[in-house]
């Protein structure tokens, strides 16, 4: 609970809210509040924090295609000419930006590649559908937590081959640039 001597100058609402926003997190209570006490945030800071996680907490799971109002349906790949394929990649690429959505490690994929694993792996996934985010949902194009040769090869910088070398105590993939650079949006 807040302690109001510690806000003797604090607006009385946003006291209130802090206590509301509370009482609403209440029934997703795991510790992670418990410490806010201890953290000397301001009030209208915490309780900024305190919406967020209540964001999260009661955001709806939903497959990334339906996110977009209409649900996205993209054209299937296999339809598309090379030419065709590249825009229509482009206009996702976009629109998952939109969405605060980055696709990272994309340079190693054809256009074909990538336009594929966003309609097959990136749009069906089931992530959380925040009205508001406060940073992006990264996607990492190259599966480095399945494998990480891809990376290895393409994306890791000559310090993080050479750790990955003696915590593996094998050599790492030979190092390639990427043959698809792409000026992809960031946050």
């Amino acid at each position: 609970m807040v302690d109001l001597k510690k806000h003797p100058s604090d607006d009385v609402e946003e006291l209130i809210r802090n206590a509301e926003l509370r009482y609403e997190l209440e029934p997703y209570d795991d510790d992670s509040i418990a410490p806010l006490e201890d953290a000397g945030l301001p009030l209208n800071e915490e309780n900024e924090y305190l919406e967020m996680m209540l964001a999260w907490e009661t955001a709806p799971i939903r497959p990334i295609f339906e996110w977009f109002d209409p649900p996205l349906q993209p054209k299937n790949p296999a339809t598309l000419s090379d030419a065709e394929l590249s825009k229509e990649l482009w206009k996702l690429i976009y629109m998952l930006f939109d969405k605060q959505i980055v696709l990272d490690f994309t340079d190693h994929l054809s256009d074909r590649e990538l336009y594929t694993l966003i309609c097959r792996d990136i749009l069906p996934s089931r992530e959380k559908m925040l009205a508001v985010r406060n940073g992006y949902l990264h996607w990492d194009c190259a599966g480095i937590d399945e494998d990480q040769e891809i990376w290895l090869r393409y994306y890791a910088t000559e310090e993080e081959r050479e750790c990955w070398e003696i915590a593996n105590d094998k050599n790492a993939p030979l190092h390639l640039d990427p043959p698809y650079e792409r000026d992809m949006p960031t946050d």
